[in-house]
């Protein structure tokens, strides 16, 4: 069967399911590799080489001006990633990114955060995928090696604690912890200042 360009992206939109043995599939695989490579020639530069700058941009096929991400990084799908303005992303980070990943204005990442939007059907692990994308709402923080599970969104000004692990939204405003996180208290909207 001839499917069109971009179909594997519209069941990924959609939740899925996909199955890697339909050719639609191969549009997922090149742009798997496209990505890894790119990341590879980022993270082989040393760190004060201005030039992984233009291997991220190629990667994600925009202008980085305002959006720091520091290496070694990983993202899978580049084509599947959107920033927002003043976006600081620290070393180890992962990005598995294939169903959707929006960091909006002034978000923070901590170094080896981890961020799922894919995860194996339960039966057919192999071949079949499914997809929820991550929202990180505006000048929401992440703390060191933090998880966020696919189809999670932080909310603004959301601090999220180091090592806690997101299996479900964030509120605006909270400060959540553990595994799996878990509110811990609120914060005062009207002592947040603009970042």
């Amino acid at each position: 069967m001839d499917y069109k360009q971009g179909y594997v992206y519209e069941l990924m939109d959609n939740g899925g399911p996909t199955n890697v043995r339909e050719s639609y599939f191969k549009e997922a695989v090149d742009e798997m590799m496209r990505s890894r490579v790119l990341c590879a020639k980022a993270n082989a530069k040393l760190p004060d080489d201005p030039g992984y700058v233009k291997d991220l941009e190629e990667l994600f096929g925009r202008s980085l001006d305002g959006i720091r991400i520091l290496t070694p990084f990983i993202c899978d799908f580049g084509n599947r990633v959107k920033f927002g303005k003043g976006v600081f992303i620290n070393h180890s980070a992962i990005l598995s990114a294939s169903g959707g990943i929006e960091f909006e204005d002034g978000v923070s990442i901590a170094p080896g955060v981890r961020i799922a939007t894919i995860n194996h059907d339960f039966n057919e692990r192999h071949t079949k995928y499914t997809y929820g994308k991550v929202t990180i709402k505006r000048n929401a923080w992440i703390g060191m090696n933090v998880t966020i599970c696919p189809g999670v969104t932080v909310g603004e000004y959301a601090v999220v604690a180091a090592g806690a692990v997101l299996t479900k939204d964030v509120p605006a405003y909270a400060v959540v912890g553990g595994v799996p996180a878990k509110v811990i208290k609120m914060q005062d909207p009207a002592e947040q200042k603009e970042r």
